[in-house]
């Protein structure tokens, strides 16, 4: 059994800041690949969003996160000069370093092995809609 590569663009349309669940564009991904056993790779192409596994049961899960977050780096904090795109801009820049832009996730008969209560999650740190680029690679049977 040889192991094969594939690769795909998934784009990510956000409303502003908060969670995007991307999980069914992965799986949809994995299914067109006819993935068997292997890894997914996830990377997003930007400095102002993120990406997530976090529980996709209770919505007051995700809301507490960017109040978190919110809380932590809020927007027009004056220690902060780079702001070319408004107050939002650094801040963004902060929570998509605290977080993570790479995921990897193992694949088995073709599914993610997530938890019972865990989704894929774009984490969108700018209060403007933007169109978010994911990378996917997946290497495996």
């Amino acid at each position: 059994m040889s192991l094969r590569q594939a690769h795909h663009e998934l784009t990510v349309a956000t409303r502003g800041r908060g969670f995007f669940d991307v999980t069914t564009g992965l799986r949809e991904f994995l299914r067109s690949e006819n993935a068997a056993d292997g890894l997914l790779t996830i990377f997003i192409r930007h400095t102002s969003a993120s990406l997530l596994v976090q529980e996709n049961a209770d919505p007051a899960v995700r809301v507490d996160l960017e109040r978190f977050f919110f809380d932590l780096v809020p927007d027009g904090d004056d220690r902060f000069t780079h702001d070319d795109e408004g107050p939002d801009d650094m801040p963004a820049h902060v929570r998509a370093a605290l977080t993570q832009t790479q995921l990897s996730i193992p694949v088995r008969g073709g599914a993610l092995q997530l938890g019972t209560w865990q989704a894929v999650y774009v984490f969108e740190h700018r209060t403007a809609a933007h169109r978010r680029a994911l990378a996917l690679h997946y290497l495996g049977t």
